[in-house]
């Protein structure tokens, strides 16, 4: 384990409510969001690595890179991890099985953004696919030369959110469509080896909560009263 602990600056966001659509089954919904905090930034290899001790992105050399090559239990257990070393209550316990679950009430530690948190403030009060001009705000295939970037050198959205669509794809909490995905989690906001379309508020991928890819990562989000008082 590291033995400091990371600054990681997170940016409030108001309440109000998101409609997030799925295209394969044409549903959309719409979810209720008290105020919250999420990370200004991705989570990087050096933040990682003071945490837990480990290394385990593909691009090396430039530990300000965002860190990827992580699973989503990976980033669950970051959370917790952080989460302890600045003595707060960890977010996540584990069931029987050992699978992570969502403390209640909310805890006042680290946790991820469900994907409704996620894309309410992706968009921040934006209604277009994007909050700006994709090469403005966004790593991608046409810009990266196919490589992950500092996280907060394109601009960022009018909340104060950096890289929130391109350079590494996010983890968030949320079950994709467990009855037809089961354990698959979400996944948002494209990539740095992504096109354009798939750099969009409303783009939604899943995968298996152990998969880890090099264009994966994550960012990290608090409950408001949990960072006032």
């Amino acid at each position: 384990m590291g033995t400091t602990t990371p600054h990681i600056d997170l940016t409030p966001v108001p309440p109000g409510q998101a409609t997030l659509t799925d295209r394969r089954t044409q549903r959309s919904w719409t979810v209720d969001l008290a105020p919250f905090h999420l990370g200004t930034l991705p989570v990087t290899q050096a933040q990682y690595a003071q945490v837990t001790g480990e290394h385990p992105s593909t691009a090396q050399g430039n530990a300000r890179l965002p860190v990827e090559t992580v699973s989503w239990r990976d980033a669950v257990l970051f959370c917790n991890s952080l989460s302890q070393q600045e003595e707060l209550t960890p977010a996540y316990d584990f069931d029987a099985e050992g699978e992570p679950v969502l403390r209640a009430p909310s805890p006042d530690g680290y946790r991820l953004p469900t994907e409704a948190e996620w894309e309410y403030a992706c968009r921040a009060g934006t209604s277009g696919p994007r909050y700006g001009p994709l090469d403005d705000i966004a790593w991608h295939r046409g810009n990266s030369a196919e490589r992950p970037h500092e996280p907060g050198t394109r601009l960022p959205n009018p909340w104060g959110l950096h890289d929130m669509l391109g350079n590494v794809w996010e983890w968030c909490w949320d079950l994709y469509d467990p009855e037809v995905y089961g354990t698959y989690r979400v996944l948002r906001g494209g990539g740095w080896f992504d096109e354009h379309w798939s750099c969009r508020a409303s783009v939604r991928r899943r995968s298996h909560p152990t998969f880890r890819v090099d264009d994966v990562g994550f960012r990290v989000a608090r409950s408001v009263r949990s960072v006032t008082n």
